[in-house]
């Protein structure tokens, strides 16, 4: 079996490094990063960290408009597909990079599987949900990380080749939470106790680019009682840069985006996470620590359902409540994401299908 796997953005780094070493133990994969996140705290710190051997394919395509990266992506995945003739394309979650691997793949006739497929927020404005309903729709393998995934694509018509299968980043999650302890130095480095400080984390286009979204979080965030982290996405600080919008509150450490060891270590060690990043969510769900998610809606409804996650918007107000008053027994929270064992069953449904 020869899988080529295309993967873009931070979040798909620690999706694809638990299939990455699944696939390798019995089968060829050709690696293709697009280069949507580009610079070393972003990208190569995580193939670092994770162990993902160093991509075959770097498509250098960076920052650029929606239409103009997802259209040089197309392009150049094409090329890679043509040349390296793999029996299937992978593709991971709901980014630019996503729907590029698998329209590329879809006109070249070569089959796709979707890993993270059924996700919806049902909010068609966000350019992830058009990214992510446009992959199911062409994909020949839907892996689906939850039984509500399942019932959104069986809603839309799409019942042949789903598979419920646990959550890729549960996976990544048990195998690297150990490293994280072993490895990583940043409570010590920040001067930080467990259970002492909010985690925060902003980078959403919705937020982001919208400046009156983006006045309300900060507002928020300049009156948080508690010492907080925050690591910045470069995005997020161009926005405030340019909206001049500033994080003045005293309690709060800006700090440069961090590895996903250190992130882990952030995470598991919170008092609560404030967040508008999905897999933030999920993260802090597998953790046992309260999330805030200033979000009008969230594709992991399971979170929200079972008491673990609020939603908060970008609302001043909402925001400082939740920060006050949100907390969560995690003692009875129903396991929804599987037992950690996903990447060892997409392979084996793949190497199945494709002998």
């Amino acid at each position: 079996m020869k899988v080529l796997t295309v993967v873009g953005a931070r979040p798909q780094f620690i999706k694809a490094a638990p299939v990455s070493r699944a696939i390798r133990q019995q089968s060829q994969e050709i690696l293709v990063h697009t280069g949507q996140h580009y610079d070393k705290a972003m990208s190569e710190v995580f193939f670092e960290e994770l162990n993902i051997p160093v991509p075959d394919y770097n498509l250098h395509v960076g920052s650029k408009s929606h239409g103009a990266q997802t259209g040089e992506m197309l392009s150049k995945v094409e090329e890679v597909i043509i040349k390296e003739k793999p029996d299937c394309v992978l593709v991971y979650g709901d980014t630019n990079s996503t729907l590029a691997g698998a329209l590329a793949a879809s006109k070249l006739h070569i089959p796709v599987a979707h890993i993270e497929a059924g996700l919806r927020s049902f909010n068609r404005r966000m350019p992830e949900e058009v990214n992510r309903v446009l992959t199911d729709h062409v994909s020949e393998w839907l892996f689906c990380p939850t039984r509500t995934a399942v019932r959104h694509l069986a809603n839309e018509g799409i019942n042949k080749g789903v598979y419920l299968c646990g959550d890729v980043m549960l996976d990544a999650v048990n195998y690297n939470r150990k490293l994280a302890d072993e490895k990583s130095t940043v409570l010590n480095d920040l001067d930080l106790k467990p259970g002492s400080y909010i985690l925060i984390t902003l980078h959403r286009a919705e937020n982001t680019d919208d400046p009156a979204r983006l006045r309300q979080i900060t507002g928020a965030i300049n009156e948080l009682p508690l010492p907080a982290v925050l690591p910045l996405h470069p995005r997020t600080k161009g926005k405030l840069e340019q909206y001049g919008l500033r994080i003045t509150n005293p309690n709060v450490r800006l700090i440069e985006p961090v590895g996903y060891l250190d992130m882990l270590q952030l995470e598991v060690n919170a008092n609560k996470i404030l967040t508008d990043s999905g897999g933030v969510q999920k993260e802090a769900f597998f953790a046992g620590i309260p999330c805030i998610t200033m979000r009008d809606e969230t594709e992991w409804t399971e979170t929200v359902s079972l008491g673990t996650n609020i939603l908060v918007g970008a609302d001043q107000s909402r925001i400082l409540e939740a920060v006050h008053q949100f907390n969560v027994d995690f003692s009875s929270v129903e396991p929804v994401f599987g037992d950690g064992d996903a990447a060892r069953q997409i392979v084996e449904r793949l190497s199945n299908d494709l002998r």
